[in-house]
């Protein structure tokens, strides 16, 4: 892969990325209630979901959306479901002090877990990818390891901005010690959360 063609490909990535979404939104709540504690775990969720979500889309999961309106919808309504879920559960959950002590293992898991699945789930990712993607390849070289060093750069990306905006949070939270005033921002996120699943049940396929 030429770099010129990998630093275009890294680049539009970048802007993608930058574009916030069920993911951020997951990835900045978690922050502000729990602070960075919790960011390794929710940047590597991030990194698996995309992983997957584009693994899926070149393997062929993407066309498929694209040309069954009912696929793409039993889809989309498990994510719009699963969002919902988690704002549910976001809003019932007490936030974290800044002096708080580390997570358990079981509850960073959750954490992962939670970012990989909305991450993955996302029925408009899967299909963008399908169509992102072709674009950057040169179809007069092997195209195997094209896609491996394209997938290889967004996943390295999309953990670090999803880490970015969960340091990021978390510096507004560490300037936050009042229990009263995290747990308005914790509610406002879960909100966001249930308002994000509303709009993800009304995407179209266009």
């Amino acid at each position: 892969m030429e770099l010129a063609t990998w630093f275009a490909f890294a680049v539009a990535s970048l802007v993608l990325l930058f574009i916030p979404g069920p993911t951020i939104l997951l990835v900045v709540s978690y922050a502000l209630t729990q602070g960075k504690r919790v960011a390794v775990a929710t940047a590597a969720g991030v990194a698996l979901g995309d992983f997957v979500a584009m693994t899926l889309s070149l393997a062929g999961l993407g066309a498929l959306l694209v040309a069954s309106a009912t696929f793409f919808t039993v889809l989309k309504w498990v994510g719009a479901a699963y969002l919902v879920y988690l704002g549910i559960r976001l809003w019932r959950s007490r936030p974290e002090l800044p002096d708080a002590a580390a997570p358990s293992g079981r509850a960073a898991r959750g954490i992962f877990g939670h970012a990989f699945v909305v991450t993955a789930l996302n029925p408009k990712s899967i299909a963008f990818f399908v169509a992102f993607v072709p674009q950057f390849i040169d179809h007069g070289a092997p195209i195997l390891p094209q896609l491996v060093v394209m997938e290889a750069t967004f996943v390295v990306l999309a953990a670090a901005n999803a880490l970015v905006f969960a340091l990021a949070a978390d510096q507004l939270r560490s300037r936050i010690r009042r229990p009263a005033v995290l747990k308005w921002l914790n509610r406002a996120g879960a909100g966001c959360l249930v308002g994000m699943g509303a709009a993800t049940a009304t995407l179209g396929r266009s």
